[in-house]
């Protein structure tokens, strides 16, 4: 078939096939019956993302190439800053965002081991991993309820003389207290990391100017998992206004070396072996030239490729993850007695990840027999993720010791998540029919146990 073609007509006419076999196979919408699974994220694309992940496949540059640059650009130009890094996940994103403020060409502003580092327990570990793996101290304090987001009213006492930074996630799309936090760090000198994997497209008004989170503290993650609010399988991204940081997270990327030579271009700079480097040979080609201890975090073109269609339809995603939020916190208005419902934080517009509910024991709710309910009916649920990190077998040697964290007052509510707390999906793949489904499940859930 191809014989006769140019490479060009080639290529068109196998992508033309491929968003047909899309069409056909894989997005075809199915409608929902009561019953169906109806899990708590999935994906959602056409076409377009299946076109853009073999037109990569075909050009056959397997590593970081023109979509990912593309991507870096896009995804800078979508959130208002300066300079993006894509990575090959979140979790490795939260990694070069703390490892960034560990460098030595941060001075005396850097990350010592053994400085603190203030930060919650009721999240998803691998916004505190890289804070003990390098030898920091996690100092945890509480959250409230019902935003599930630190509460600000306990930074004061968490401060010592040895607190460097402030790392915290905005919970299922709900961000944190944007104003007190960042106040609180400016005053005391402290970075602040925002882990935006689960609210990449939130909202806040901050001194009357509107900013997307990730974009108001020193450096921003993202991840892009399936689940997440939008994809490319695996895949991350580490986002700043400061060119030192950039510099620092795109060295510790692309396996710590001092060159910037993006892959397979060669003296960008064009003082490639012209300089002194450490006690190096004068002259010591730069392409190896290690100013950082490293790691290879780099995503393919072909996940960034996926992302780039992605991105484009981001913003009716945010739309439909805000209008589904909705329609669950008006349908479950009624079972407040028995229900906390979830709250956005003040001065925020929300781009939700899910729809966090907290039982009352006190109204006779059990949270594992509701979700049991729920569950039976084919509605996926989660709980808030460690619930109490500190609880898990990872903490089992360090809280033997008594050294390695600190935790500052009591984690009252911390511990009621992790009893109490679950939340349903929001997807914008979820349509009003299945959002129906789940408040009814839920209704008669709560009547057969309560």
């Amino acid at each position: 078939m191809l014989e006769n073609m140019t490479e060009r007509q080639a290529r068109e006419e196998i992508l033309k096939i491929v968003g047909e076999y899309c069409k056909k196979y894989k997005t075809a919408a199915k409608p929902f019956q009561p019953g169906d699974r109806i899990t708590y994220a999935a994906r959602v694309y056409d076409e377009k993302e299946m076109q853009n992940l073999v037109d990569s496949a075909l050009e056959f540059w397997l590593t970081t190439g023109e979509y990912a640059e593309q991507f870096e650009r896009d995804f800078s130009d979508f959130l208002g800053v300066r300079y993006c890094s894509l990575v090959n996940s979140g979790s490795s994103a939260n990694l070069l965002a703390f490892m960034a403020l560990t460098s030595p060409l941060l001075k005396e502003k850097r990350i010592l081991p053994g400085d603190e580092v203030i930060t919650v327990a009721a999240g998803f570990p691998t916004t505190v991993a890289p804070i003990i793996q390098y030898g920091a101290v996690p100092v945890f304090i509480d959250v409230t309820i019902p935003q599930y987001n630190l509460d600000t009213a306990q930074l004061e006492s968490a401060l010592t003389e040895k607190t460097k930074a402030v790392f915290a996630a905005h919970t299922l799309g709900n961000p944190f207290d944007l104003k007190t936090v960042k106040a609180f760090c400016e005053q005391n000198g402290l970075w602040l990391i925002e882990d935006n994997c689960d609210a990449l497209g939130s909202k806040y008004c901050l001194n009357g100017e509107i900013k997307f989170t990730g974009t108001v503290g020193d450096i921003g993650t993202s991840s892009f998992y399936p689940p997440h609010h939008m994809t490319m399988g695996e895949g991350g991204a580490v986002y700043t206004n400061n060119a030192l940081l950039h510099k620092i997270v795109n060295s510790l990327r692309d396996w710590g070396r001092d060159c910037v030579c993006p892959s397979g271009k060669d003296n960008v700079c064009g003082h490639r072996f012209d300089r002194q480097y450490g006690e190096l040979p004068f002259g010591y080609d730069h392409k190896y030239v290690y100013s950082h201890f490293g790691y290879n975090l780099k995503a393919t073109d072909m996940q960034a490729a996926v992302g780039c269609a992605q991105l484009e339809k981001f913003p009716s995603f945010i739309e439909k993850r805000r209008k589904n939020w909705r329609l669950l916190q008006d349908g479950l208005a009624d079972f407040k007695d028995r229900l906390i419902l979830p709250e956005p934080e003040i001065n925020s517009e929300p781009s939700w990840f899910g729809f966090l509910i907290t039982v009352r024991p006190e109204a006779g709710i059990d949270r594992e027999a509701l979700v049991r309910e729920i569950e039976a009916c084919g509605i996926q649920t989660r709980n808030l993720f460690a619930g109490n990190l500190i609880k898990h077998p990872c903490f089992d040697e360090m809280r033997a010791s008594g050294k390695g964290y600190r935790v500052a007052g009591e984690l009252r509510n911390t511990d009621r998540i992790m009893k109490d707390t679950f939340w349903i999906g929001v997807y914008p793949g979820m349509t009003e029919k299945m959002i129906d489904y789940m408040i009814e499940t839920i209704k008669k859930g709560l009547e057969r146990i309560g």
